[in-house]
């Protein structure tokens, strides 16, 4: 309980904020959520995924929601995805036997 009213507003203010913030960082993993699974379909829409996450993951950088070294690592582990599900696999080549 707090005892002062400055104490009282500083619970009301930190209370919002976190609801705030955790409403945020909700939206932010349903999206990059939506992007794997675009990703992981193969889907024509996966790139749009993608630049949706990272658009949304900045934001929440920028606002202090999640740190931005944290946006940064997981905007890159995107588009690495991306890039890896693009291109095709590629065949094991026969290794040369020496003479």
């Amino acid at each position: 309980m707090a005892i002062s009213s400055s104490a009282a507003k500083q619970r009301r203010q930190s209370l919002k904020r976190r609801l705030r913030n955790k409403s945020v960082e909700s939206e932010v993993k349903t999206i990059v959520t939506r992007a794997r699974k675009a990703i992981s379909t193969g889907g024509e829409g996966a790139k749009e995924a993608v630049v949706t996450a990272q658009s949304a993951l900045d934001k929440a950088a920028e606002k202090g929601i999640i740190h931005k070294n944290n946006a940064a690592r997981r905007k890159s582990r995107l588009a690495l995805r991306l890039k890896t599900a693009a291109k095709p696999a590629a065949k094991p080549s026969a290794k040369k036997k020496k003479a």
